[in-house]
């Protein structure tokens, strides 16, 4: 609505229009123009799109490299789905073939039953479980001491933790192995023990340090307040702290998930016995002695355990800001 100066109006003449008017009125002009750049802001611009032949092409590329990322991405596990019911003959001679002399379902239960592929997949299912705990353990006790508690000796040994990370993970691999070997105080080795691979998993500072960084952007108000009713250490930690940092528990849940399925070296020199090795390390051992079709189908197996997995409990690692807002700095 226009704001007319009565001082400025003239007798016989229309309102006069005052400089707040034109504010006014060139407003919705920069907005306009606004919008109009603001698709344009792309690779190719909204009006550029409005050209067929620059439409049709970039729908093409566009096509393209969506086959591109499919092949890329689902072909390998497709064709190992294949593998897997195809028989050994028919892998050797006419791998790319769509089973010229039928399907061999039997792959299948040889590789759950003769291989054992249950029994390692339960030893891969311990590890990561027990490394999981102990991970989680570890940095949010360490992150709750460091940021929240803040003692006088804080500072030094995040500065510690922080010097670990230039390490090598191979130079410590010999004084770890050796550790292990002869535990101080315990009076007994760890070789072929569950705990020779759970404990050296809660070593992590990464995690350490991921989880200092998102406790320090928590209000500290909060921990005053509980601090005031009469809360513990314990009881802050569990019920306050712990509540506020669902995020971040999920990031290293992921993390420390992954980093146990897909390890191998650590299981392979501390978990000598077969009957205690994960997939990981079982399944490279046995490629020589089993029958081709067999092997493939156990490679199956152990790929879409991880797979169905994650489509579990995919809401649970992505949502709540899981991946996206859990790091604060």
């Amino acid at each position: 609505m226009a704001v007319i100066d009565p001082a400025r109006q003239r007798p016989g003449a229309g309102p006069v229009a005052t400089p707040v008017d034109v504010a006014q009125a060139a407003r919705p002009a920069r907005k306009r123009k606004a919008s109009q750049f603001e698709g344009s802001r792309g690779f190719v611009s909204a009006q550029d799109w409005r050209n067929p032949r620059v439409s049709v092409v970039m729908k093409t590329l566009h096509t393209i490299l969506l086959v591109l990322l499919l092949v890329v991405g689902i072909g390998p596990v497709l064709l190992l789905a294949k593998f897997a019911i195809t028989p050994t003959q028919d892998i050797i001679r006419t791998p790319l073939a769509i089973f010229p002399h039928g399907v061999r379902w039997a792959n299948i239960s040889e590789a759950w039953n003769d291989v054992r592929i249950s029994h390692y997949f339960l030893n891969t299912i311990w590890l990561a479980a027990g490394s999981w705990f102990v991970q989680l353990l570890v940095a949010t006790t360490g992150g709750f001491v460091l940021s929240v508690l803040r003692p006088a000796w804080a500072k030094i040994v995040n500065g510690l933790v922080i010097a670990t990370l230039f390490v090598p993970s191979v130079v410590l691999l010999v004084p770890l192995y050796l550790t292990i070997l002869n535990p101080p105080g315990l009076g007994m080795s760890l070789i072929n023990n569950f705990f020779a691979v759970w404990l050296p998993a809660g070593a992590s500072a990464f995690n350490v340090v991921l989880v200092t960084r998102f406790f320090d952007g928590l209000p500290r108000e909060v921990f005053e307040a509980a601090r005031v009713d009469g809360a513990s250490s314990f009881r802050l930690f569990w019920s306050v702290v712990l509540p506020m940092s669902k995020p971040i528990l999920g990031v290293v849940s992921v993390f420390a998930a992954i980093a146990s399925w897909k390890d191998f070296l650590w299981p392979m020199l501390v978990l000598k016995d077969p009957n205690l090795q994960p997939l990981s390390v079982r399944l490279p051992a046995i490629a020589s002695q089993t029958d081709l079709g067999v092997f493939l189908a156990a490679l199956a197996i152990s790929t879409l355990i991880p797979v169905v997995f994650f489509l579990i409990f995919q809401r649970m690692f992505l949502s709540s800001a899981g991946l996206g807002g859990a790091v604060k700095g």
